[in-house]
């Protein structure tokens, strides 16, 4: 199983980036999530979603920023980011799992089982 994680960048405050992250291997049928992990903090969830778009979750400091997707045809995670700040800086991880787990598990990274290797995102002037 491997999940390549893309997109990433060097934007300034205000932009957008689309991160990507495409599977093989595995079927990106069940539990999904992006995580961030800034410098000299903890890796923390910003957006997961269960097997239906309709149970799709953020982090409150993400939303109506960042959204969510899945390409099933393409077997492809997607976040699209806008209005990026500088505290969104961090290096963003995409995250799938084999199985059904309770909603309430989705922000836990310990509930996945496959990592992409991360993405850098830098938001500066």
């Amino acid at each position: 199983v491997q999940l390549q994680a893309s997109g990433g960048g060097l934007v300034q405050p205000g932009g957008s980036l689309k991160l990507s992250c495409t599977a093989s291997g595995i079927t990106l049928n069940d539990a999904i999530g992006w995580f961030r992990e800034a410098p000299g903090k903890d890796r923390e969830g910003v957006s997961c979603m269960g097997n239906s778009p309709s149970n799709t979750y953020y982090k409150d400091s993400v939303k109506g920023r960042f959204t969510v997707s899945r390409d099933n045809a393409k077997n492809t995670l997607h976040l699209q980011i806008n209005s990026l700040k500088p505290e969104d800086t961090a290096v963003y991880y995409c995250a799938a799992r084999r199985g059904f787990i309770l909603s309430s598990a989705y922000w836990s990274p310990n509930a996945y089982e496959y990592w992409g290797q991360g993405t850098l995102v830098t938001v500066s002037s």
